[in-house]
C-alpha cells in the first residue's frame, strides 16, 4: 500500500519525549517557549504563541484580534470547516466567496464584490500549501480598513514573493499528524502585534498571565511540553522534507498525463501538503487507485457553505468544480523512486 499522507517520526521525537518525560515537566513549560522561539525564527521574528490545534489558534488568533458578534469574515468555501467554525466560534458571521479554479486559493475579485459595511476582516487559506494572491488581497484590506488573517495550516515554509506565508497578518498553523511537520497535535498563532500577542496568551492560559490573576474568561488551549518536544525535532527537519516533497511533485507533474496537475505561480513556493489534481472522472479515478493500493483522497467533497451545519445556498461556481474534480495523490517526503514510478503508470493507464 502506498499511503497517501504518513507522519515522519523517527528515535530523535522519541527520545524528546523520554527527555521531557523524565523532566517531569509535562504540562506547558520550557519546550513550549523554546519551540514558539524556534518556529519565530522563520516568521520574521513575529510572535508565535502556541496552542493545542490548528483550530485552536484559528479561534483564537480572531478573538485575540476582536473578532466579534456582528462582524463578517470573508473566507473561501473550498476549505475544511475549521477555517469556517473559528468564525463562527466568535460569534461572527462567515462569508463565503469563490476560488481560483487554477489555485485552489481564494479569488480577489469575489473578495471584493463581498464586503458590506460589516466586514471586518479576510481570511485566505494557504490551500494544499499554495499561497493565495497575497498582493491583491493586502490591497483589499487596505483599501477598505479590514483586518487581514491567514489560515496557514497547510503552508509551512510556502512563501509569495519570498515572504513567507504567516506574516502577512495575523496567522495560524496547524501541527496535525498529516501536516508537513506535526507535534502530534497542536498549533501555532503569529502575528506581528504586541497587543494581539498578548491578548492570545490570556486566551489559551484561561485569561491568566499571573498564577490565579484571571483578566478575561478564556481557555484552556495550551500545547504540552511533550507536544512541543516532538514539534522541535520536526521543526529541523521541516526544510530538507519540504523539499523532497516538491521534488516529488516536480517528477508527478512532468509525467502524468490525462489529468490536469496542480499549478503553481512564478511568484510563489508552494510546499505540496497536498499534490492535488483535477479530472471530469475523479470518482473513478479513486476507485482505479484504490484497487492498486494507491492512497488518495478527497479533500474537499462538499463545500463548507453547504455543509448542515452552515446550509447556505450560494453559486459559486469554480468552488463546485473543485468539489467535483479535485483529488489528491501521495507526495510525501517517504515516497521512494519505484513508488512514484507506480503513482504514474497507474493514473496514466486508467482510461
Amino acid at each position: 500500500m502506498i499511503a497517501l499522507s504518513k507522519p515522519v517520526i523517527g528515535n530523535e521525537e522519541k527520545k524528546a519525549v523520554m527527555r521531557v518525560l523524565d523532566s517531569g515537566m509535562i504540562a506547558q513549560g520550557p519546550e513550549v517557549e523554546a519551540f514558539e522561539n524556534e518556529f519565530s525564527l522563520l516568521m520574521e521574528g513575529h510572535h508565535c504563541i502556541a496552542v493545542n490545534s490548528g483550530t485552536s489558534a484559528l479561534h483564537l488568533g480572531l478573538l485575540a484580534s476582536g473578532i466579534e458578534c456582528g462582524h463578517e469574515v470573508i473566507i473561501p468555501s473550498f476549505t475544511f470547516a475549521a477555517t469556517a467554525n473559528a468564525v463562527s466560534l466568535c460569534g461572527a458571521t462567515p462569508v463565503f466567496v469563490d476560488i481560483d479554479i487554477n489555485t485552489f486559493t481564494m479569488d480577489p475579485i469575489a473578495v471584493e464584490a463581498a464586503i458590506t459595511k460589516n466586514t471586518s476582516a479576510i481570511m485566505p487559506v494557504h490551500l494544499y500549501g499554495h499561497p493565495a494572491h497575497m498582493d491583491p488581497l493586502t490591497e483589499i484590506c487596505a483599501k477598505n480598513g479590514l483586518m487581514l488573517l491567514e489560515d496557514a495550516a497547510q503552508a509551512h515554509l510556502a512563501t509569495y514573493k519570498s515572504q513567507p506565508v504567516g506574516t502577512f497578518g495575523t496567522a495560524a498553523f496547524s501541527f496535525y499528524p498529516t501536516k508537513n511537520m506535526t507535534s502530534g497535535e497542536g498549533g501555532m498563532i503569529v502575528t506581528a502585534d504586541d497587543e494581539i500577542a498578548r491578548k492570545a496568551r490570556l486566551l489559551r492560559n484561561q485569561g491568566m498571565e499571573k498564577r490565579y490573576q484571571n483578566e478575561v474568561i478564556g481557555f484552556n488551549n495550551r500545547m504540552t511540553d511533550i507536544h512541543a518536544a516532538i514539534g522541535r525535532v520536526q521543526l529541523q527537519k521541516l526544510r530538507e522534507r519540504t523539499t523532497k516533497r516538491q521534488q516529488n511533485a516536480i517528477f508527478l507533474s512532468e509525467n502524468l498525463s490525462a489529468v490536469t496537475v496542480p499549478t503553481e505561480s512564478n511568484e510563489v513556493d508552494h510546499v505540496y501538503h497536498q499534490y492535488t489534481i483535477k479530472t471530469d472522472m475523479r470518482n473513478e479515478l479513486s476507485d482505479h487507485l484504490t484497487q492498486l493500493n494507491i492512497g488518495n483522497g478527497v479533500y474537499y467533497p462538499t463545500p463548507v457553505h453547504e455543509l448542515p451545519s452552515f446550509g447556505k445556498e450560494i453559486n459559486l461556481p469554480n468552488t463546485n468544480v473543485a468539489t467535483q474534480q479535485a483529488l489528491s495523490i501521495p507526495v510525501h517526503p517517504l515516497l521512494t523512486e519505484d513508488q512514484l514510478n507506480t503513482i504514474v503508470e497507474a493514473v496514466n493507464s486508467w482510461r
